[in-house]
């Protein structure tokens, strides 16, 4: 093995598909979800077991220094989910897809099928029922689809700040039907971010799609942590996140101790959560 090159062991018997999130959401078994950016990284998530590796273009500000995820360019994704993809056998991979880059159900098309070919098993897009041509077209061309709704980043100028979403009646009601075209539409996952708990719980219920959720509560399908957090290495971590290194005190333990308190639902606990 070349100097530097990532172990491939895991912890996981064999790949794993959209059709295993589907039969662990059947089966009510929890999933995991570490948001990450680097081959090592993804090498020691696997070896730990965890299902689901997402590459964020939240590495706009943990990696790469931005104040929000708008400034994350395709250039900046594809490098990423490559660097992801060759620390990793056996975990399904995601790519977010960045700011602007699927703005039209065509411009999608054509920049999903780079993220896939960088190594990606599906995209990532944000947004409601404005995305559901969009979700349609390439699920029927081959591109499996996660749908990102509640708090979605990339709208945080359109949001005033990062804030908790679907509080009052109809935002709740107007997230929950998004949640129901973009599943019909063909969408194979969800994320929930920052809703309150009893919402994500009746969405989870509402779906046929597996939901994870990331402050929204552990009543969803599985948990998304992005890696700095887990770490401990955010200056200002957010309520829904919590430091696992220190008490683990090794990068491997604390996403081991991550996986299990989420499968085991210890994890999130009331204080990292929204009502």
């Amino acid at each position: 093995m070349p100097y530097g090159t990532p172990s491939t062991e895991s912890a996981l018997t064999k790949p794993i598909t959209i059709n295993t999130l589907r039969k662990m959401k059947l089966e009510k078994r929890k999933f995991v979800t570490v948001a990450l950016y680097d081959a090592p990284m993804a090498a020691m998530a696997q070896k730990t077991g965890i299902e689901l590796l997402l590459v964020g273009d939240s590495l706009g500000m943990t990696v790469l220094g931005f104040d929000s995820t708008v400034p994350v360019t395709m250039e900046h994704m594809l490098y990423h989910v490559e660097a992801v993809s060759r620390g990793n056998t056996m975990s399904l991979i995601m790519g977010d897809m960045p700011f602007m880059s699927y703005s039209t159900p065509e411009l999608a098309m054509a920049n999903a099928t780079k993220i896939m070919q960088a190594g990606a098993h599906m995209v990532k897009l944000e947004g409601g029922a404005w995305l559901a041509p969009t979700v349609n077209m390439l699920a029927d061309r081959g591109i499996p689809v996660c749908a990102h709704l509640g708090l979605t980043p990339q709208s945080v100028n359109k949001f005033g700040g990062f804030r908790v979403q679907g509080r009052t009646k109809s935002q709740a009601e107007s997230i929950l039907q998004d949640a129901k075209l973009l599943d019909q539409s063909g969408a194979d996952l969800l994320v929930l971010e920052c809703v309150p708990v009893e919402l994500a719980k009746k969405i989870t219920e509402s779906v046929s799609m597996p939901v994870i959720g990331i402050g929204a509560g552990k009543d969803t399908d599985a948990q998304v942590l992005v890696i700095n957090d887990i770490l401990g290495l955010t200056e200002r971590p957010p309520k829904f996140s919590k430091n696992f290194l220190v008490e683990t005190a090794s990068i491997p333990g604390a996403l081991k101790k991550y996986a299990d308190d989420t499968r085991n639902e210890i994890f999130p606990a009331e204080e990292h959560i929204f009502c």
